[in-house]
């Protein structure tokens, strides 16, 4: 049995990955500080050992004997890193670089770092591969960037980093969040009736359930050494890429009395970034995604209509990170 430390467990992707690491026969640590605690939408599996700490504050003590360190653990959009740049850059940068060090210096064979695809940020051309010029729009993005080509330096003949350039998030999770794209227009439909639209609709985005991004980590675990050895990849699928006005019409037709209503606040989003996944598929052949956009969104709406998503929980904050981090920092 594999021993595997993952940073970042208790959050929305972590509390998945967690659970199918366990089905599939890990023992799993998980290290988190408990900034989103009590965020919990229904009792979510727990890690086989749970450290509560900020993993910038571990040694490398804490990470002798495990075989691989799956990195989570990070502010995870652009609206909560450029709340406190600063505070981004200490935990997205220079704590993922810290413990990329630690996990060399013990012997950890295998260090995978939760990338994004926003590093691509303003698109300047369609189908963007991992050998497109990244062009980053926010701290959150700029650090994620940074942080990649630090961890990947680091590869030798014993220690193997990869970055996952994940696609934008959606679904269903036990640490639901609604402040992700998908799951903010299905649960607007919801819960008032109208799938309000901010920008003018039109920006790419590459869309990926979160349980895929578990699988994702997952098949990176078990690859070949020689198949992911300081790799940058993008995860998701070329069939994911959708506009903003493509998933208003999708979830229009899961809830066919909500009305798309375009507000224009924020107006033109210049975040657009269409993506090539062509790499994943000739690293890692077997690798497919379980979830399309329109199968994940009908399993996020029967799970709203099992467990009673309320207007209130709409626009209360405990579903929104952003909120809740604002409350605690």
């Amino acid at each position: 049995m594999k021993n595997i430390f993952v940073s970042g467990n208790q959050g929305y992707i972590g509390v998945e990955l967690v659970k199918l690491l366990k089905q599939s026969g890990y023992s799993v640590t998980g290290c988190d500080c408990g900034l989103f605690a009590g965020c919990e939408w229904y009792p979510p599996t727990q890690s086989d050992e749970q450290w509560a700490i900020d993993f910038r504050e571990l040694t490398s003590d804490f990470l002798t004997g495990f075989d691989t360190v799956i990195h989570l653990g990070a502010i995870s959009n652009d609206p909560m890193g450029n709340m406190d740049p600063e505070l981004t850059r200490s935990i997205n940068l220079e704590g993922s670089i810290k413990l990329a060090h630690l996990a060399k210096e013990v012997g950890v064979e295998r260090f995978l770092f939760a990338g994004s695809c926003s590093v691509y940020g303003q698109g300047e051309s369609l189908d963007l591969d991992e050998s497109s010029r990244m062009n980053p729009l926010t701290v959150y993005a700029e650090s994620k960037i940074e942080a990649e080509k630090a961890i990947l330096a680091l590869a030798d003949d014993s220690f193997s980093p990869a970055s996952l350039r994940n696609a934008t998030a959606y679904g269903s999770s036990a640490m639901l969040r609604l402040d992700l794209v998908v799951n903010n227009l299905l649960a607007c439909a919801f819960t008032r009736g109208d799938i309000c639209i901010k920008s003018d609709g039109t920006p790419w985005r590459p869309l990926i359930h979160c349980r895929d991004i578990a699988r994702a980590f997952i098949a990176f675990l078990e690859a070949p050494r020689e198949a992911i050895h300081a790799q940058a990849v993008n995860i998701g699928a070329n069939t994911e890429n959708f506009q903003v006005m493509d998933v208003a019409r999708m979830v229009k037709e899961l809830i066919p009395h909500a009305e798309v209503v375009f507000t224009g606040e924020v107006g033109h989003d210049p975040r657009n970034y269409r993506v090539n996944f062509d790499l994943l598929g000739r690293l890692l052949p077997d690798f497919k995604l379980h979830y399309t956009l329109e199968s994940g969104m009908r399993e996020l709406l029967e799970d709203f209509q099992q467990y009673g998503m309320t207007l209130d929980d709409f626009e209360g904050g405990r579903f929104i990170r952003l909120h809740v981090l604002q409350k605690v920092v």
